[in-house]
């Protein structure tokens, strides 16, 4: 089934300005010139423009002509636990390739993340994560045993473990997540095609059940110059609180 149109356009869109074929501080074509290229009403058009607002990748409005102001769309936050669903949403094909899965006792860090005890096995998987078929992301991820034991057989290469476990009937209800920034080891150097000691932007996330019972503990490496982080303030009644 093709793709509605106003998803066709939007993508073409995000294409020419990731590529700097319209770069930022630059206008977009008018309504008009859209529609005659893509042989579009402007509903569709319309729509394009309002996805690529959404994303933060364009701005202006009330008459004038959308301006670009980033390369780099933002994601939802419903997305951000799928690597899968955040590549689709910015017009990229993800991929990914499993290295190794096994049933073990993870380290002591993750155990007492996951409230296990030292001795109890835990899923533990190493899957490298693909943009366009170029090495994006390395994933070192861990799951209590229950939860992690449909990944033992299932094709972890086809697609989101994300998807696969909700479809399974797993609460991955709340996230935790924690950025900074490390330096490759030899693994991810092997894997992401980067030299050792080059600077990746880590997030740790501990994912948890309805309930707050930890369910997963995600150590996610991506190369520094296909990720970026974008953090939105608004000001309300009640005063933010922010951890470091």
């Amino acid at each position: 089934m093709a793709a509605p149109l106003h998803r066709t356009l939007a993508a073409e869109l995000r294409r020419r300005i990731r590529s700097g074929a319209i770069g930022i501080g630059e206008s977009l074509p008018s309504e008009a010139q859209l529609c005659r290229e893509f042989a579009a009403s402007r509903g569709p058009v319309r729509q394009a423009l309002a996805a690529l607002r959404d994303e933060g990748l364009i701005g202006g409005g009330q008459g004038k002509r959308p301006v670009v102001l980033d390369a780099v769309p933002a994601q939802p936050f419903e997305s951000f636990q799928s690597f899968t669903r955040r590549a689709e949403l910015t017009g990229h094909v993800p991929g990914q390739r499993l290295q190794e899965i096994a049933l073990r006792r993870p380290e002591p860090a993750v155990a007492a993340a996951l409230q296990l005890d030292d001795d109890t096995p835990a899923v533990q998987l190493l899957r490298l994560r693909l943009l366009d078929g170029r090495p994006a992301m390395l994933e070192r991820m861990t799951y209590v045993e229950s939860v992690g034991r449909a990944l033992l057989d299932a094709d972890l290469d086809a697609g989101s473990i994300y998807a696969l476990l909700t479809s399974h009937g797993v609460d991955l209800h709340a996230a935790r997540h924690t950025f900074d920034a490390v330096a490759a080891d030899a693994t991810d150097s092997a894997l992401l095609e980067v030299p050792v000691g080059s600077p990746l932007l880590r997030e740790r996330r501990l994912t948890s059940d309805s309930s707050g019972r930890p369910l997963e503990w995600s150590d996610d490496r991506y190369r520094s110059d296909v990720a970026t982080v974008t953090v939105t303030n608004t000001r309300s009644s009640r005063a933010p609180v922010t951890r470091l």
